[in-house]
């Protein structure tokens, strides 16, 4: 098979696509074969520098995808051969086939494109657990979100706003403004002009919550865009990683609440796992979130993707397409 890997820390020119054993499932997981494979910035953070505690390259790239269980390994009852799922974080995704622990591997319904599970598994539910379980939102209350036009920040402005949440869209341009209000964002502000829009929009008090997945160079700005008692939600480091906070300064702010989340505390069990799913799919099939992907590169030009998620052009999803 096909498999892409990160040859050396550094640009897009440190991947490379090359040959590789097509794995046997172990006991508890089931292989698939890839039909479509999400890219993300997660992606691009791993080939720049790695994450503490990641091995050296080489490393197999990607961690999220969808496809067909083609064999199952000892003791796996579910999913069975022919059964379609995704996963949202297993290493080594962007390949032709991959090995997927069974409890992480989750059911397709039957209309749903895999190209469309792919775009949304990692992104679709992270931007679940934020819009709806850390703290529950109310009608009229206002939100910022960075990066609204972005893959986890358009879902999620959609997610808010159907909960009829206020939403300020953090953009860095026209097309993505335009972008995040079609995703029913009220207000689409300049990243420059936060958090003196939000001020204005506020009447000085801050917004409920902040949503940051940018990190190092926003944080600021979220910080001084909540509200007295409100929440700072970081859920990302794109821009990379915030500094230690001097607590002292989120009283001084106003009492704010800081948390720093990820998707695998949120997807603990497999039964959590399956009913976010199934409620971010069911979402989609109402109309409530439209799945929008921008673009979709072979396997074998994942170099050309990853450039072109650096661009900061991308309003929704890369896709890459291991059989292409």
């Amino acid at each position: 098979m096909r498999a892409a890997f990160i040859t050396a820390h550094g640009g897009p020119e440190c991947l490379a696509v090359e040959d590789a054993a097509v794995p046997t499932p172990a006991a508890g997981h089931v292989l698939v074969q890839v039909a479509a494979a999400g890219l993300n910035f997660h992606d691009v953070i791993e080939r720049r520098s790695g994450y503490p505690g990641q091995p050296a390259p080489p490393i197999r790239t990607g961690l999220e995808g969808a496809g067909t269980v083609v064999a199952v390994g000892p003791g796996v009852v579910e999913p069975a051969v022919g059964d379609r799922v995704a996963w949202a974080a297993v290493p080594g995704s962007h390949a032709q086939f991959v090995e997927v622990p069974a409890d992480v591997a989750i059911p397709m319904p039957a209309w749903l494109d895999p190209v469309e599970a792919a775009a949304v598994c990692a992104q679709g539910l992270t931007a679940h657990y934020l819009a709806n379980s850390l703290r529950p939102m109310a009608v009229g209350e206002t939100a910022l979100v960075w990066a609204a036009a972005g893959g986890v920040g358009r879902l999620l402005t959609q997610f808010l706003a159907a909960k009829g949440v206020r939403v300020i869209a953090a953009t860095s341009n026209a097309a993505k403004a335009a972008a995040a209000h079609e995703a029913g964002a009220e207000w689409s502000v300049h990243n420059s002009e936060i958090p003196e829009v939000v001020a204005d929009v506020t009447g000085g008090a801050g917004v409920d919550v902040v949503f940051d997945g940018i990190g190092a160079p926003t944080f600021e700005a979220s910080l001084a865009s909540v509200r007295r008692r409100g929440l700072l939600v970081v859920y990302g480091r794109a821009g990379g990683q915030v500094p230690p906070v001097d607590l002292f300064r989120l009283s001084s702010a106003g009492s704010v609440q800081l948390v720093r989340p990820r998707l695998a505390d949120f997807v603990a069990s497999r039964k959590e796992l399956v009913q976010r799913a199934r409620e971010l799919f069911e979402a989609i099939r109402d109309d409530q979130i439209t799945v929008r992907v921008e673009a979709r590169y072979p396997l074998e030009k994942i170099a050309d993707a990853h450039r072109h998620l650096e661009s900061g052009a991308v309003i929704g999803k890369i896709i890459v397409l291991p059989g292409a």
